[in-house]
């Protein structure tokens, strides 16, 4: 029997390690709908990135509690710099806002900062941002918080190729030993395990770019709520989603 994780919440008596039991290891987020959230209040869309970054930190803080054990946040990705560049340039800053604000908490809840995505296309204060959090938390054995920024997994996919076929060309890899493993390996996420859920708020159906080879076999939970509504609500109600899936992998359960 599942524990109805609204109780998980409210006992402080629960034994999280059977709750941990029950619940996906890994948690991406396309973290969608902030401009529309903006627009609806009549506010400027920097205005919804702001409300979004505050739903970022309660989210962060939820599933902590949970006890999930790694959260990948969609923060920034490579199709995103055709955005107008005053837009962009906001975008670029909030990292290091977060960090700024919420870096001593995350240290504190043994949270560890991670980055996949091309770093060298990012500005450099929002690229020594990213890096300062990194180094900070590198000894942390809690959560994995880690911001898919500058990122598009189809590039992801094509550097993991390059860098193969440079193996390939100098002896060091086999062709003949190229495998699943091999290719995951390569990827900016190969310390990670693959996401068993994919939450996507804002009423859009799509993965846009992200983490294709990775999600190839997680659940995936849509919502209409605009990602700055995003609260412990609807993480619980993807969750409890999760746990009503029969997960078989392209198999059958006899």
């Amino acid at each position: 029997m599942r524990l109805p994780l609204r109780d998980y919440f409210r006992k402080k008596n629960t034994d999280k390690s059977t709750a941990s039991d029950q619940l996906p290891r890994h948690i991406a987020i396309v973290m969608d709908g902030n401009g529309r959230w903006a627009k609806q209040r009549g506010l400027p869309r920097t205005a919804g990135h702001h409300a979004g970054m505050v739903a970022l930190r309660r989210t962060i803080r939820y599933a902590d509690e949970l006890g999930i054990q790694v959260l990948t946040v969609y923060a920034f990705s490579t199709e995103n710099w055709k955005r107008p560049r005053l837009e962009v340039d906001f975008l670029m800053r909030l990292p290091s806002e977060f960090l700024k604000t919420d870096l001593a908490e995350l240290k504190e809840k043994n949270v560890r900062v991670t980055v996949i995505g091309d770093r060298e296309g990012l500005p450099h204060h929002t690229r020594d941002s990213v890096h300062k959090a990194e180094q900070e938390t590198a000894g942390n054995t809690g959560m994995v918080l880690n911001f898919a920024l500058n990122y598009g997994s189809r590039a992801e996919l094509l550097h993991a190729i390059r860098n193969i076929v440079e193996k390939v060309s100098s002896g060091s890899l086999d062709s003949g030993d190229i495998d699943e493993t091999t290719i995951s390996n390569h990827l900016f996420t190969a310390s990670l395990p693959d996401p068993d859920l994919l939450i996507r708020p804002s009423g859009e159906y799509r993965l846009s770019n992200f983490l294709l080879w990775q999600l190839a076999y997680a659940e995936l939970w849509f919502s209409d709520v605009y990602w700055p509504d995003f609260d412990k609500v609807h993480l619980l109600e993807a969750i409890e989603a999760y746990q009503r899936r029969d997960r078989r992998y392209g198999g059958i359960k006899l």
